[in-house]
């Protein structure tokens, strides 16, 4: 989507007639208002990697989800992996976890005893304390949840294949999805992309999001992965989709390669027409994750966005600015993929360095491919004399058009004055 450049007026509430010059004296120097900045984008997510609506757009034309992740990922080879067990983190310190089963189920605590317990809800805490006959017990942590047949294992109210692990963290406890890895992506695709996008997008979604699995496994950590964006969206049995299941099906066990290991295969939503390399954003190399054109992008609502107006004492304060801001400029600044890496602060304390990734996470947007137009009015110091002449001065800069308008009641604007483009 492309929206129009952006035009902004300049107004000024003149309580005086602009009629014939009349002499007056030299003005005192204006006091300088409140800038108005203007930010506008491209795309939306990191930039690295497969661009999702890139892959929808590729998608639409005909292409095969092995030719959408050849473009994204070039020099990968598609492989198949071995199928594995993973961990995936649902829930930690918690006082209590309600597991519930449509079906009568089994729990296995650390020295190997089976318990059976019945179908409805059960709440555990830091005791685990299972409700078998005759009596009551203490499970000695770990404790495994096994489904029973025909009914999947909910937590918290959210069902999800596989088994439960729950761990004792002093008096907290945490849960642990212990689940196939092709079961495991029917609740990570449809999570990751619109269920109703064309199969061939839907599929190189599944390899992509099993190639990141498998290449970012956690170490270290009694979990493999997180079952949100710090790994990757999973929602259990509640969002499978049959046309994500299939995409799954139709690439069982599928993976993309380089050089023999299982690539790291980042995506992200909009690319806004060029995805970035992973050595502009991450600040790694890497040779499958470089710069790419990505015409296909057009038919993202995120292509390109804006103007978002932030004024200077609001724009200053999202910064965590302590002087008054004067101007944000990002000249010369852009890496080869258009985004930034940082760009220059100037307020009345002097000048600084400010990381993009920070500029994008304190305003909101929805990528660092920004450019900022600022607009500012300083107001006269001093009496003005009626029928006098006055000088306005101020700044116009990275925008398409501006003008000057005055008005005497609010209502019935006047222009003024032609302003050219990136004028003082």
């Amino acid at each position: 989507m492309r929206h129009a450049p952006v035009l902004v007026v300049l107004a000024l509430v003149l309580a005086l007639v602009l009629a014939a010059p009349a002499a007056a004296p030299a003005q005192p120097a204006p006091v300088p208002g409140e800038a108005l900045f203007a930010v506008s984008g491209r795309g939306y997510g990191h930039g690295v990697g497969m661009s999702q609506y890139g892959a929808y757009g590729q998608a639409l034309e005909g292409r095969t989800y092995d030719q959408i992740l050849e473009h994204y990922y070039p020099g990968t080879e598609l492989a198949r992996a071995r199928g594995r067990e993973l961990r995936v983190l649902l829930a930690e310190g918690r006082r209590a976890l309600a597991i519930s089963s449509p079906v009568p189920f089994s729990a296995v605590d650390a020295t190997g005893e089976t318990f059976r317990l019945p179908a409805g809800p059960l709440a555990l805490r830091a005791d685990l304390a299972l409700p078998v006959e005759p009596a009551p017990v203490e499970a000695v942590p770990p404790l495994v949840l096994r489904p029973g047949r025909g009914g999947p294992l909910s937590v918290d109210g959210r069902a999800y294949r596989g088994k439960v692990e729950v761990a004792v963290q002093g008096a907290f406890l945490r849960a642990v999805n212990l689940v196939g890895l092709e079961l495991y992506l029917r609740g990570v695709v449809p999570g990751e992309m619109p269920f109703g996008w064309p199969l061939e997008a839907l599929k190189a979604q599944a390899v992509a999001a099993r190639s990141y699995a498998l290449a970012s496994l956690l170490q270290g950590k009694p979990f493999h992965l997180y079952a949100d964006v710090r790994s990757q969206a999973y929602g259990g049995v509640a969002v499978e989709k049959p046309s994500t299941t299939r995409a799954v099906s139709e690439t069982a066990g599928q993976v993309l390669l380089y050089g023999g290991r299982v690539a790291t295969t980042y995506y992200f939503s909009t690319s806004g027409g060029r995805t970035a390399s992973a050595a502009d954003v991450f600040g790694f190399a890497s040779p499958y994750l470089v710069s790419r054109p990505d015409p296909w992008d057009r038919v993202s609502p995120y292509h390109r966005w804006g103007p978002v107006l932030f004024g200077a004492r609001t724009l200053g304060a999202k910064l965590g600015l302590r002087a008054g801001l004067r101007a944000l400029d990002a000249t010369g600044l852009a890496t080869p993929s258009g985004r930034l890496r940082s760009l220059r602060v100037v307020t009345t304390a002097g000048e600084e360095a400010f990381p993009a990734s920070l500029l994008r996470t304190a305003l909101g947007l929805r990528s660092t491919w920004v450019t900022v137009s600022v607009l500012r009015l300083d107001r006269p110091r001093g009496t003005l004399a009626f029928g006098g002449r006055l000088r306005l001065e101020g700044l116009a800069r990275g925008v398409a058009a501006a003008s000057l308008a005055a008005s005497a009641d609010g209502a019935e604007w006047s222009p003024v004055a032609a302003l050219r483009r990136d004028a003082a």
